[in-house]
């Protein structure tokens, strides 16, 4: 029973790491980001592994197939949003930010289309990648405080935006397949 739950309690606690990281936004002292950052990849690392010992352990369910990706945009978006609200996305990382937001929702709307056509569209390594690269990207952002690290995170988000339109490609071309 155990094993069974196991992978998506985790892909759960991502969701519901979600208002501790907001939160974590408003605190007002020197540790904030580090409090920030040490919240945001416990939930990263919880992506990892929901996968992997779903896998390994062979209890791979409908829950985690279509919660995790979204636990993932979740996670990710609001982070970004938060990012925006305190002034650490800039006229550099703005553009990379909205492409992000605007691709996780046009596949979030195009995973539930083929849902309901019985269309199942697994996520692919590029997403997976695409998923890395953007959460790398938003640790940096939240530690802009050292403009290397902030120069890291804002080619991290770009080049995570190219790779969000190039994964997001498969999941519009899958959709246009299944218009009637």
């Amino acid at each position: 029973m155990f094993k069974k739950n196991l992978p998506n309690s985790l892909t759960i606690s991502r969701a519901l790491a979600i208002p501790a990281i907001i939160l974590s936004f408003y605190i007002e002292n020197r540790y904030a980001n580090l409090i920030t950052i040490s919240i945001f990849i416990f939930a990263c690392i919880t992506d990892f592994f929901d996968g992997y010992l779903a896998r390994a352990w062979k209890v791979q369910s409908k829950f985690g197939r279509l919660f995790d990706p979204i636990a993932d945009k979740l996670i990710v978006v609001s982070t970004i949003m938060m990012l925006v609200y305190k002034h650490k996305i800039n006229d550099y990382t703005i553009v990379p930010s909205v492409i992000v937001v605007c691709r996780e929702i046009l596949v979030s709307g195009l995973r539930e289309f083929l849902i309901a056509k019985n269309v199942s569209l697994p996520v692919s390594k590029a997403g997976k990648i695409k998923t890395f690269l953007q959460m790398v990207a938003v640790v940096a952002l939240i530690m802009n405080d050292y403009e290397t690290v902030q120069y890291m995170g804002a080619v991290c988000l770009w080049i995570a935006a190219v790779m969000t339109v190039w994964s997001g490609y498969n999941y519009v071309l899958a959709g246009i397949k299944q218009i009637d």
